[in-house]
């Protein structure tokens, strides 16, 4: 996709957050504590609604907290928006510390590839046709200098990356070789063909070809070809910094639960993610439910992105809206208040200043992970000029029931059909807003609108990172 149209994109999408109202109220979902089972229909066996598949909200019950809430596409839209105004701040690197930065100018070839006629095999090097006469030694190594030039008839051993000599025509394996030795000559053990085995100079590519273009993210792959084409350093824009604030007086580090007390599951989790989502991670720390200290270390930070877990519902201990209320008289705002996904409904996005950014997860670990996915990715490629990729879509196995009016993030993993060879997407179990065991066995998330999909309805599918690899 083009810049241009991943910008028209966004700003048609961004258009909806200032018209969008919901048809119908939503119920609050406070912290998303609902442990909840996995939603019902043909393929989980259950015939209990799950918390996020509610009915309609009880009149009498308390004012939603998010009555702005945002469609799931108008917030992925206006955080990726978010990042658009950041300053870029390329710098040199070195190739070591490239890795997973994004290149602001073309990778062009310094030299030639390979830079000399090189041997593609160990064997022997021969001019002309055979036999071949050849002297005793070790014969042409890799990095030794150019050896004499071959008459024709003439053979010289050498070892895969040597300079090959001038006038020879071929290289011979040696396992497609037969050598008399008491006449030391060389004799083909099949047809020799001019050319065989050469890695001909400039044969991967030329002084000046493009062999990257501005934008690509620098993969090892990258950095072992920028090595070979001559680079030192490389011209990048660095990884967005982020830090990790884990909120929540229940929550241990170790051991196992107990006395009302859980183990906190987002900790471990967020910083390898964010890393994937290409985000350099300066710290992840424990605050607790405690105002004075969620304050001084926002205010504190050093980081591009703040990352809060918990507190961003409308509870006695929910101390990041406030914060954000005090805030605005400096000049924060509030750019995502709610969204219309299950699980994550009380996610946020705000600018703090115009180079910092907060996001605000709920903290139920799945609500988390769909606010990482709707919030974070978005903002987070944009400040790291990553391209935006291609939607991906595919058909569903099963019916997947929805929310009457919010989009589902559901864990799947893909399965192909024995008897037809199709592949689908499978929807898993344990996918409440408090579960991770289904998304631990997933390789995507489906994006079930509202009202639901039924088997075989294709939709748009979020590929999780370790499906990709994208650990760097």
């Amino acid at each position: 996709m083009s810049a241009d149209h991943e910008i028209e994109g966004i700003d048609q999408a961004l258009a909806l957050v200032s018209r969008e109202q919901r048809a119908v109220p939503a119920p609050s979902t406070g912290q998303n504590t609902a442990q909840g089972t996995a939603p019902t229909g043909p393929s989980y066996g259950s015939s209990a609604p799950s918390a996020e598949a509610a009915a309609p909200a009880d009149p009498t019950a308390a004012p939603d907290p998010h009555p702005e809430a945002s469609s799931w596409e108008a917030a992925r839209a206006a955080a990726a928006h978010a990042g658009r105004n950041a300053p870029a701040r390329p710098r040199r690197v070195p190739l070591e510390q490239a890795l997973g930065q994004v290149l602001t100018e073309p990778l062009g070839a310094l030299t030639d590839l390979p830079s000399f006629d090189t041997s593609a095999m160990d064997g022997w090097a021969v001019a002309g046709p055979g036999p071949w006469s050849f002297h005793e030694g070790v014969g042409i190594l890799a990095g030794h200098a150019t050896a004499e030039p071959l008459a024709d008839g003439e053979a010289v051993r050498i070892a895969t990356g040597a300079r090959i000599p001038t006038e020879a025509t071929a290289v011979i394996r040696s396992e497609h070789a037969r050598v008399d030795d008491a006449k030391l000559r060389l004799h083909a053990c099949r047809e020799v063909i001019p050319g065989q085995d050469i890695r001909p100079r400039g044969q991967e590519c030329r002084t000046g070809d493009l062999l990257l273009s501005a934008g690509s993210v620098v993969t090892p792959a990258v950095l072992g070809l920028a090595a070979a084409a001559g680079y030192d350093e490389l011209l990048t824009i660095p990884r967005p910094t982020v830090e990790v604030l884990v909120l929540g007086d229940e929550l241990l580090t170790k051991g196992l639960p107990k006395d009302g007390m859980v183990r906190d599951a987002l900790g471990p989790l967020l910083a390898p993610w964010l890393r994937a989502l290409g985000a350099e991670v300066l710290d992840t720390r424990c605050l607790g439910d405690d105002p004075k200290a969620l304050r001084k270390a926002i205010l504190g930070s050093e980081a591009d992105v703040i990352v809060t877990t918990g507190g961003t519902a409308a509870g006695p201990v929910d101390h990041v809206r406030p914060f954000l209320t005090e805030a605005r008289a400096t000049g924060a705002e509030l750019l995502v208040d709610g969204v219309e996904v299950r699980p994550g409904h009380p996610m946020l996005l705000a600018r703090l200043t115009p180079d910092t950014h907060l996001v605000g997860l709920p903290g139920n670990p799945l609500a988390a992970v769909s606010g990482l996915l709707t919030l974070a990715e978005p903002l987070l490629r944009t400040l790291a000029h990553r391209a935006v990729r291609e939607a991906y879509r595919a058909p569903v196995r099963d019916e997947i029931p929805g929310h009457p009016v919010s989009t589902r993030l559901v864990p799947i993993t893909h399965r192909v059909d024995s008897r037809t060879g199709a592949e689908h997407a499978v929807p898993l179990h344990y996918n409440g807003p408090a579960m991770l065991r289904g998304v631990a066995s997933a390789d995507g998330l489906a994006v079930v609108p509202p009202g639901g999909a039924r088997a075989g309805d294709v939709l748009e599918i979020l590929d999780l990172p370790w499906a990709e690899g994208c650990f760097t």
